[in-house]
């Protein structure tokens, strides 16, 4: 018989009290890793605390024959994210995989988005990430290997109504992520992205007034959380040693790659530009290739699979 894929392995889930965290710590640990369950037990927009979700799951791990603690530390605060690390070192002796999972919502139209939407969901998603990340990069260093897999979102990779602040952070995240798989490369440590459709609390507050909207969210509501696991801890593994700097996607049994932005058209001339020029033949002849101002759910329009 085989070892377990992650057997030995230390992760760090965050966010995992539930949801979609919950479900890749719950297979982590199914799959031989001893995990770290971070999550602060805050509302959906991010605000109080509550230490029952994580010590439901670290219970849950324990009752299956797994190992498990639990951390109830913030990973917006920079302290309290290297503690979340120091943790994993302390209990289990090392660290091997971080997963950035720690959400929130704020959604609002952009005329209407304060200061304080805007701050407290970047703040989560791209400094949550960063901090958690940059504790854990030390270890991975000094060690020579070491795997981030960061939650991304097609509303930052294509867009959506109401969340600019979400959009710019996920988008945000797949920038930090690229960087961190090409500036850590030299030490075997690779950086992934995965873009995860499924019903969960934060997406439990997408708004229903229409008859559109409620269509939307029943479809959602197929895609349960623990679909998005199986990709999450696939990539933690040394079986996917060579996967680096990539973005996925999941969405119920389908798994995506996404591409990369990259210039899709040239114009050059010897004369230098004027804004005249540009009206006059740059944009009529970009014009036929830019992409229509769409939404994720415009894109993906099929019934998930």
């Amino acid at each position: 018989m085989s070892a377990p894929l992650l057997q030995d392995k230390v992760v760090i889930v965050t966010g995992a009290g539930r949801g979609i965290g919950r479900g890749i710590a719950m297979l982590a640990a199914a799959n031989g890793a001893k995990v770290v369950v971070n999550d602060l037990g805050g509302a959906e927009d991010g605000s109080g605390a509550d230490a029952s979700p994580a010590d439901e799951v670290v219970n849950e791990i324990k009752a299956a024959g797994g190992e498990a603690v639990a951390s109830y530390a913030s990973v917006t605060d920079w302290d309290e994210a290297h503690s979340i690390v120091d943790m994993a070192v302390t209990t289990f002796g090392r660290i091997d995989c971080v997963v950035n999972n720690a959400g929130n919502l704020r959604d609002a139209i952009f005329h209407k988005m304060t200061e304080e939407d805007f701050d407290s969901v970047i703040n989560v998603h791209l400094k949550g990430t960063f901090n958690v990340s940059r504790a854990a990069a030390t270890h991975f260093r000094a060690q020579t290997s070491g795997c981030f897999v960061n939650m991304t979102s097609t509303s930052g990779l294509i867009g959506n109504f109401g969340q600019a602040n979400y959009a710019a952070a996920k988008l945000g995240i797949v920038g930090l992520s690229k960087s961190m798989a090409l500036d850590m490369g030299r030490f075997r440590v690779r950086s992934n992205c995965s873009a995860p459709f499924a019903w969960s609390r934060l997406i439990g507050t997408i708004p229903t007034n229409t008859e559109e909207e409620k269509a939307r969210v029943e479809k959602i509501q197929q895609m349960t959380p623990d679909k998005i696991a199986p990709l999450a801890v696939a990539l933690c593994s040394d079986a996917a040693s060579d996967v680096s700097g990539q973005i996925f996607g999941v969405r119920n049994n389908e798994i995506f790659l996404f591409n990369h932005t990259r210039p899709i058209r040239f114009a050059h001339t010897t004369e230098g530009w004027t804004p005249d020029s540009v009206l006059d033949r740059v944009i009529p002849a970009f014009k036929a290739d830019f992409f229509p101002l769409e939404r994720s759910g415009d894109v993906f329009s099929w019934d998930p699979m």
